[in-house]
């Protein structure tokens, strides 16, 4: 009988340590990226301009392998790239196909991937992304905190590279799109 209770005392221990994980206060600190140097993912649009060649223009998206499917070229690599990069790329492939003698490629993002919202937050859900959001403005456009709401910082699931994981973000820290952004519920 006394076994019975040293095991269940444990399970009590064990079940604890979990709420203090599911609060976030144990979640590693959010590195902090380069700024300025978005790159490209899955979802993301693209507005695509090769001067004085209207055929190649247009609108593309980086589909989920990340990739986008140009007009001669077929498939091009794109994710993780920034714009630049990607009209490099562009640029050198339009060469070396010999389909341009000096290509001029211009790439601007038209529609960037959404950002989620979960957890103490009055409606949560996708949103669409906007260039240089705060998590507090994350939080806003999703309706704001609920009254049990941990109002002091929240966890940020974000991709590195090396797959994502989940982080511990001040309120004030910088969203960046494909974030998921998990508002706690405080501790009374």
């Amino acid at each position: 009988m006394q076994r019975r209770y040293f095991v269940s005392l444990s399970g009590v221990l064990l079940s604890g340590c979990a709420v203090l994980a599911a609060d976030g206060s144990r979640l590693p600190k959010l590195p902090i990226g380069p700024t300025g140097t978005y790159r490209l993912g899955a979802g993301d649009g693209l507005k695509i301009r090769v001067y004085d060649q209207p055929q190649l223009s247009g609108e593309f998206i980086v589909d989920d392998s990340g990739m986008i499917d140009m007009p001669l070229l077929g498939l091009v690599p794109a994710a993780t790239d920034t714009t630049s990069e990607l009209a490099d790329a562009i640029t050198a492939l339009l060469k070396a196909k010999n389909l341009i003698l000096t290509p001029s490629v211009a790439i601007e993002v038209s529609k960037y991937r959404p950002f989620y919202a979960l957890g103490e937050v009055n409606n949560p859900g996708q949103y669409p992304y906007r260039p240089g959001m705060t998590v507090l403005t994350a939080i806003s456009i999703a309706g704001g905190f609920t009254y049990r709401a941990e109002q002091g910082y929240v966890g940020v699931t974000r991709d590195f590279g090396r797959g994502p994981a989940q982080y511990r973000a001040p309120i004030t820290a910088l969203a960046e799109p494909g974030d998921v952004i998990t508002v706690f519920e405080r501790r009374f």
